[in-house]
């Protein structure tokens, strides 16, 4: 069994930061591969970023130069940076880990708002 603790979310302004956490807690040695989604309501939950554990990473199209995903595989944390942030990022963001032959498992979800 997996849990996921995120924090960092908030009401921010347009062109502000904010940096999301993911804490990870389980019998496990090692997650593959770490992500965020987020979703706002009425869209299917989309792909921000995802590190592997090799630290290559991907990024949504949207977020591409603005935001940043780093882990620390010491503290099974993984961190999203979001920076020059836009009302269209306003959203609940989800933690993701991926574990191979084990399972994925999901976050609670955090909200994310970007004022105009």
């Amino acid at each position: 069994q997996v849990q996921l603790v995120e924090s960092g979310g908030g009401l921010v302004q347009t062109g502000g930061s904010l940096r999301l956490s993911c804490a990870a807690s389980g019998r496990i040695s090692s997650f593959n591969y770490m992500a965020w989604y987020r979703q706002v309501p009425g869209k299917q939950r989309e792909l921000v970023a995802g590190i592997a554990n090799d630290d290559s990473t991907n990024y949504g199209d949207s977020v591409k130069g603005r935001f940043t995903i780093s882990r620390d595989n010491a503290k099974n944390t993984v961190y999203l940076q979001m920076n020059s942030l836009k009302p269209e990022d306003t959203a609940v963001y989800y933690c993701y880990v991926l574990v191979i032959s084990v399972g994925n498992y999901w976050g609670q979800g955090t909200q994310v708002t970007v004022s105009s």
